[in-house]
């Protein structure tokens, strides 16, 4: 949505935090989760950001020069690129940490963004307690030739699975996890990683990571590596992926 711009305390009502120790908490949450996600210079722009966002909590409408220059006499001329800056806010945008909205001046022209940072998603993964509460998966065996096998519980096989996955996905999980419930709440993983990255990913593109995040899931177990939670650990593969592809589409754009 385009919003007309004007001072921090017209956006206040967009803060999502009801005080800044609060938002602190949340930032720390998503950063002990993501912070493997961006460069030295982009945790600095982040952290920078975070600072600008302390007002009202989690609500920044601050320009992107004027965060620049804060950098620059901080590290004594050290600053960082406004392009390493705006990979930060693709990166962070893309995993969820905040939402950017367009603001615009009277006569219609484009004025600084205003960020709104997002609560950290306690009932999304990855929360591993959570997700092996409701699913037990097989810890696989030592031995890493030996089959995977999947939970022994009484339910429906791969022949049950909803028609919303895609069958050559259905076609490959199912060689490993032969049941339906299994099948599907992987392709819910890879629902909730792209939605999360604020991407129109196409439905071949989003494919093809689901089932090469699937492979890489399976070689790392078949390599002998304990792996606690394959929903889990496959989110993980997947949110990486994405967020290179996210980095590629900036890389591409920059250059153009």
């Amino acid at each position: 949505m385009n919003l007309k711009t004007g001072s921090i305390d017209a956006f206040k009502k967009y803060s999502r935090f009801s005080s800044l120790k609060e938002f602190n908490t949340h930032v720390e949450m998503w950063m002990s989760k993501v912070k493997g996600e961006f460069s030295k210079g982009e945790l600095v722009a982040l952290k920078r950001l975070v600072r600008y966002s302390a007002k009202h909590p989690g609500v920044s409408n601050a320009k992107i020069g004027t965060m620049l220059k804060a950098i620059h006499e901080e590290f004594n001329g050290n600053g960082i690129s406004r392009s390493t800056f705006k990979r930060m806010i693709l990166k962070a945008t893309a995993l969820g940490i905040f939402t950017v909205h367009e603001t615009e001046r009277k006569n219609g022209s484009q004025s600084s963004n205003l960020y709104v940072f997002n609560r950290f998603p306690n009932s999304e993964p990855p929360k591993a307690k959570q997700m092996n509460h409701q699913y037990k998966a097989d810890i696989p065996s030592k031995r890493p030739h030996k089959e995977i096998k999947e939970r022994k519980e009484t339910s429906l096989d791969e022949t049950f699975t909803s028609n919303i996955v895609p069958k050559p996905f259905i076609d490959l999980v199912k060689y490993f996890f032969p049941n339906a419930k299994t099948i599907e709440e992987y392709w819910k993983m890879t629902m909730i990683a792209t939605k999360r990255s604020r991407l129109t990913l196409d439905s071949s593109t989003t494919l093809e990571m689901a089932i090469q995040s699937f492979k890489q899931l399976i070689s790392k177990i078949k390599s002998s590596t304990k792996v606690k939670n394959q929903f889990a650990y496959y989110y993980g593969i997947l949110n990486k992926k994405i967020g290179r592809h996210v980095q590629e589409l900036f890389d591409n754009w920059l250059h153009s």
